[in-house]
């Protein structure tokens, strides 16, 4: 199976998680809404983040941000 194409890594040290689509930082969410401009800004404004195979949770999954 490939990777998907967005990845959500871990809690960082200082809160949020850093975000990235296609291998490319799009930068650092700190609540799912975060995230979701974040696939907005990159086109995929329809991804229904917490039930779809296009994201890779890293450190937990979409309740975990601290």
């Amino acid at each position: 199976m490939d990777t998907p194409p967005i990845t959500v890594h871990p809690p960082g040290p200082g809160g949020g998680r850093r975000v990235t689509i296609r291998g490319t930082d799009v930068g650092r969410a700190h609540r799912i809404a975060d995230l979701v401009e974040f696939l907005r800004r990159a086109g995929l404004d329809d991804v229904e983040v917490e039930q779809t195979d296009l994201i890779q949770w890293l450190g937990g999954g979409a309740d975990t941000w601290a």
